[in-house]
């Protein structure tokens, strides 16, 4: 397994109704999957064989291992 199959990043709502969507790998990039969070509420994702991106709408924490990036 690649050691980017192994990276994970944390994201920390800022307010309600943070948007977290995860992309395909592939000649054609898809939403394959997305979530809600509250404001206060975490989620830890990875970059996995079919997430190649993680795109975040809303006012948001991301924690990654290079460091932390604030939306919104």
């Amino acid at each position: 397994m690649d050691q980017i199959y192994n990276d994970y990043i944390c994201i920390l709502a800022q307010e309600d109704g943070v948007s977290i969507i995860g992309l395909t790998r592939g000649k054609d990039t898809k939403f394959h999957h997305t979530e809600k969070l509250d404001k206060g509420e975490v989620m830890i994702a990875q970059f996995t064989e079919n997430t190649s991106a993680i795109k975040v709408r809303g006012k948001a924490v991301i924690y990654t291992k290079h460091g932390e990036i604030r939306t919104g």
